[in-house]
Order: C-alpha cells, then sequence, then structure tokens
C-alpha cells in the first residue's frame, strides 16, 4: 500500500498467482466522498480484494501488508504523509475484518522490500533503497531486516543529507526523500527548464540528453550517493540496489548513483557495488508475501 498506488499478489498452494493494482482517490488522502478519505479508500481496497480473490473459495493462510504509515503498538495510524486522512484509522482492525481468520501482519514496505530483493539477490547483507514517490528502503543484515520486524522500521529516506536543504513532508528540512524522491526531481526540473515538467517529459528529456533534465537527475543521485555512503560506513553491507517506481523507469539514476558513490569511497575503504533492485518498482509486495509466509521468524 503506497501514498499513490496499491498492489495485490495472491500465491495459491499449486503455484499460481493472481495479481491487481489500482490508485487511491487523491494524492493527499483526500477526496469528495468521505471527509479524509480514509473510508472511502477502504472501501475501495475492500472491492479490488474481493475482485482478486474472486473464484478462489480456500481459506486464507496468512496475509502480509506493507506500507509506509507508522503504526502504533495496536496497529493504528500515527502517520501517513501520503495519505493525511488515514491517521487514526484502526488499520489492522480494518485488515482484519476484510480477511477474517486469516493472520495479518503488518511491516514498513522498505523493510519489506529490503527483505525480498535479498531473498531474491541471495544476499544476507544489503541495502535497499525505493525512489518513487517517497523514498522508502531497508537493511539486511545476516538474513534479517534491522531493526526487525515489530521494532520500528528503517528510515533511510529520513536521513539528512542537506541540513539546508528543501523542506520534506515530515516537518524536516534535507532529508534525502525531499531531495531525491520523483517528485523532487520533478520540481527540480521544473526550475531548471523555467517551466512545470511531467514525469514522461523528464524521462524523455534525460534520455535525449538535455542537461536540465539531466542536471536535475544527477542532483538526485548525489543526494541518494551520500545517504548510501553514511549508511555504508555504519553498516557495511556486500550490496546496494536501488529500486521503486521512479527508479524502475529512470534507469540513468542507478548508473549516477554508483558513480557518485565510487567517488564518496576513502582510501582503504571501498563502497559496495550499487546496483537496479532485481524486482523493480514491486520489490514490498514481495515482501509482504514473504510476512504472509511467516518470514522473518
Amino acid at each position: 500500500m503506497g501514498g499513490s498506488k496499491v498492489a495485490l499478489r495472491l500465491e495459491h498452494d499449486d503455484l499460481s498467482v493472481r495479481e491487481s493494482s489500482f490508485r487511491w482517490a487523491g494524492p493527499d488522502g483526500t477526496d469528495a466522498i468521505t471527509p479524509g478519505g480514509a473510508t472511502h479508500d477502504l472501501e475501495l481496497l475492500a472491492r479490488h480484494i474481493r475482485e482478486l480473490c474472486a473464484g478462489h473459495p480456500e481459506r486464507l493462510t496468512g496475509v502480509g501488508v506493507a506500507l509506509p504509515a507508522t503504526l502504533d503498538a495496536t496497529g493504528a495510524v500515527i502517520a501517513w504523509p501520503g495519505r493525511p486522512g488515514w491517521a487514526g484509522v484502526d488499520l489492522r482492525g480494518a485488515l482484519s475484518a476484510l480477511f477474517g481468520e486469516a493472520e495479518v501482519r503488518c511491516a514498513d514496505d522498505g523493510d519489506l522490500a529490503a527483505l525480498a530483493e535479498a531473498h531474491e539477490a541471495g544476499c544476507p547483507d544489503l541495502l535497499y533503497l525505493g525512489v518513487g514517490t517517497g523514498i522508502g528502503g531497508g537493511i539486511v543484515l545476516n538474513g534479517k531486516p534491522v531493526p526487525g520486524v515489530g521494532r520500528g522500521s528503517c528510515e533511510v529516506g529520513h536521513l539528512i543529507v542537506d541540513r539546508d536543504g528543501p523542506l520534506c513532508d515530515c516537518g524536516r528540512r534535507g532529508c534525502v526523500q525531499a531531495a531525491a524522491s520523483g517528485p523532487a526531481t520533478l520540481r527540480r526540473a521544473a526550475r531548471r527548464r523555467g517551466q512545470e515538467v511531467a514525469f514522461t517529459a523528464l524521462r524523455e528529456a534525460v534520455r535525449d540528453g538535455r542537461q536540465w533534465a539531466v542536471a536535475a537527475l544527477r542532483e538526485s543521485g548525489r543526494a541518494l550517493a551520500t545517504a548510501v555512503t553514511g549508511v555504508c560506513e555504519l553498516v557495511h553491507p556486500s550490496l546496494v540496489l536501488i529500486g521503486g517506481g521512479f527508479a524502475a523507469v529512470m534507469p540513468e539514476l542507478v548508473a549516477m548513483v554508483a558513480e557518485r558513490t565510487k567517488a564518496l569511497e576513502r582510501p582503504g575503504h571501498p563502497l559496495p557495488p550499487v546496483r537496479p533492485a532485481t524486482l523493480g518498482g514491486l520489490s514490498s509486495l514481495h515482501g509482504a508475501v514473504l510476512l504472509a509466509r511467516g518470514l522473518p521468524d
């Protein structure tokens, strides 16, 4: 469950798979039907879940949910900047009502994306950054997410990379999310171009090598490389993977991060390679499935 899009995956014991996705009513968590938006969002979610499960009468044995919201110990939403209307919603209760007796487990989308990418890459020590509407991420050490499911999330997107940088939706300045997310990159490109820039226009301009577009994307890459370097000095992963919807369709970004990360190495202290995420924009979804299956234990 993201700030703008929800992806669903249903796996059966016979190894068959069904997937679907949809977009929320609005990026700010509000809509014209229900003030605050959460009630309508949940109704929309329930409809898509029913459609996905239609024709499959077998009992669900587990449900995993990846989302960027902060939950309290009871499963209520404390904060979700991308969907502010969800604050105070009993998410665990709402999901339990949808899925009946099946155990519902929720965790941070960045943590689960990192876990899924580590499994896919066969790498037990890994840093993952997901670049999309926001920036999520996670660290896996010895095959386990850090700090661990149920112990809080690894908020890589809120590492401060520029103390005088742009305002983040968390209220601080200079978070890597505020500097390098998809929307942040589009805003920077618009300033350089002198007019609004849509995502498709930015993608085409980068591919064409237009200076305003390449420079805007390169600055995002530099911010990401700064975050990568700081994390790697602390935990020493073997591999860094960059995914998320924005990065998945803007492959030049990963190359820029890799180049800048290499330039930030200290003598005698090489940094790990930086590569594109294997699962593209669906890392969190695959992580949610691992959570549903009981991983990590």
